[in-house]
């Protein structure tokens, strides 16, 4: 426990600790250490042999559900008006392309109602009284005019040719849900009654047969993702289900406050299960790491400052190693340099055998320090004393 004493015979150190024997050839070749067989069936030391091959590269993240962006529609009209009655009051119903969705009551189209039909009975005039064709067309093109107007007013041909059919102006309008879908926000309370403005947004209906999941990726996994890869989702509402999806875009820049990067994920979602603001988790699976020297991750030592591996040689003799890693995935890293395919490496108790290395090269360097002070030591005056070490081959105890 005192790396500072030593002895040239076995026994117990001052502490009571029993004396390690030390060799000058426990080093070994490389600066490597000699452990016993005691030692390594005490802590169960493991090794794990490293091999060159495809590290497949799995990141698993977070998202949340939102709406596809996509299939968002806003209902609003072009005219103003109020709505007298509404088929749809509460956030949440769904409806279907073509469902009535409010009747409401505009003095313009009601105007306009009544200058298509006025055009309507003047062509019939004209035609009766045996005008002449160009009059005729005229007339025609007034129809067609005010027809065109009502087009550009959200009302249907059905509409159109029904009020032409029936010769008289409908005070309200039935306008008629532009997609299928749920109805996700509205405007104000209660519809009924309420006035409206052109562009106002009165609902929105958004389709969720697809979905999109707001993902984030850290900056060090940006390397394997890209636009169109195919992703996995699952949600713990549902075990064992999962739902495939596609990286749609990224946002242009970096989360300053998590360091991440928000991908949009889009999610199939046929049967309607998933919903908007669902946690979820992303696993997306690539083989961009091929051809590489990898090893067990929990084999490797992070210092800080230095990355280590403990390299398992024949006789015993362990060799602490400093490599530069790559790619981690799958409880397997990318050894970009340090080590070799084939070689064994240390992925249990690694620590203990790196700690008694460091602690063996601190007693060599006392030691060594110790001999080459001797003589400066002896210079600093009549008091000082210096123990003078034995020789490498002979035995030492610590």
């Amino acid at each position: 426990m005192d790396p500072t004493y030593t002895s040239d015979r076995p026994g117990k150190s001052p502490m009571g600790m029993d004396l390690v024997p030390v060799y000058a050839d426990e080093a070994g070749a490389g600066g490597g250490i000699r452990v016993s067989q005691a030692f390594l069936q005490n802590f169960a030391v493991r090794t794990a042999t490293v091999h060159r091959g495809t590290l497949p590269v799995s990141i698993r993240t977070v998202g949340i559900l939102a709406h596809n962006e996509e299939r968002v529609v806003s209902v609003q009209t072009k005219y103003e008006g109020w709505i007298e009655r509404a088929s749809v009051n509460n956030v949440g119903e769904t409806v279907a392309r073509g469902d009535v969705l409010f009747e409401i009551y505009s003095p313009q189209l009601v105007t306009t109602q009544r200058e298509f039909l006025g055009a309507i009975e003047y062509v019939g005039r004209l035609r009766e009284g045996g005008a002449y064709q160009e009059a005729i067309e005229r007339a025609q093109s007034l129809v067609e005019a005010a027809r065109e107007r009502l087009l550009y007013w959200d009302m249907t041909d059905e509409q159109i040719d029904r009020l032409a059919a029936s010769g008289a102006v409908t005070r309200t309008v039935m306008v008629f849900a532009p997609a299928t879908g749920f109805i996700v926000d509205k405007m104000g309370d209660s519809m009924e009654g309420m006035r409206i403005s052109p562009g106002m947004t009165v609902l929105k209906i958004a389709d969720h047969s697809t979905l999109w999941a707001e993902t984030e990726f850290y900056e060090d996994d940006l390397r394997h993702v890209r636009e169109g890869q195919a992703v996995v989702i699952d949600v713990d509402a549902f075990p064992g289900r999962e739902w495939g999806g596609r990286i749609l875009f990224f946002r242009p820049a970096v989360n300053p406050q998590t360091r991440t990067l928000t991908a949009f994920v889009e999610v199939s979602n046929p049967d309607l299960l998933l919903r908007p603001m669902m946690y979820v988790n992303v696993a997306v699976r690539t083989s961009e790491a091929a051809d590489v020297v990898m090893a067990p991750a929990e084999a490797v030592l992070h210092s800080g400052t230095r990355t280590v591996v403990i390299v398992a040689k024949r006789g015993g003799v362990f060799e602490p190693r400093e490599v530069a890693l790559g790619t981690e995935s799958e409880g397997m890293v990318e050894v970009a340099s340090g080590l070799a395919a084939g070689e064994a490496v240390v992925v249990s108790s690694q620590f203990l055998i790196d700690s008694d290395a460091n602690l063996r090269a601190a007693i060599s360097q006392l030691i060594g320090g110790a001999g080459e002070g001797g003589a400066g030591m002896a210079e600093a005056g009549p008091d000082s004393a210096v123990t003078e070490p034995d020789s490498a081959a002979t035995p030492h105890a610590h």
